[in-house]
């Protein structure tokens, strides 16, 4: 049953994989536009860090190292960009509302995700399979 887990965190993975290079790097103007128009602090500099942040978690979940930390760079990345970038309570416009509210509980539920992570590398970090190093860097 470990491929069921590395399927997993491929699936996981690659949502911030393909918002890290795909959004945050390759659409670099369009992202720091938004969060500017978000209210977001220093879009120029934090659009680039979260970009390499979640890549660096990606990553890390995809090879099954260090889990743990990767799964605590994600909720590190996606708790502020529900409250700065899918503030729908803050919104007018109804399509708004509705678009940031969905992306709002998408991320409080890929958060429910990560902890789910970080939790089963923490307990079970070395009988855990298909990992090319070191599972868990705090268990």
């Amino acid at each position: 049953m470990d491929w069921v887990l590395l399927l997993g965190r491929l699936l996981f993975a690659f949502l911030f994989l393909n918002a890290g290079f795909g959004f945050h790097l390759r659409q670099r103007s369009m992202a720091i536009g938004y969060a500017k128009a978000m209210g977001a602090p220093a879009p120029e500099l934090t659009v680039v860090l979260t970009g390499l942040q979640i890549i660096v978690a990606g990553v890390l979940i995809v090879l099954g190292i260090w889990v743990d930390l990767a799964a605590l760079l994600v909720i590190a990345f996606l708790v502020p960009t529900n409250y700065w970038m899918h503030a729908f309570w803050k919104m007018d416009d109804p399509d708004q509302k509705v678009m940031n509210r969905t992306h709002f509980w998408k991320n409080t539920a890929l958060i429910g995700g990560a902890l789910i992570l970080f939790y089963l590398y923490q307990q079970f970090g070395d009988d855990t399979g298909l990992n090319l190093g070191p599972p868990s860097l705090f268990g």
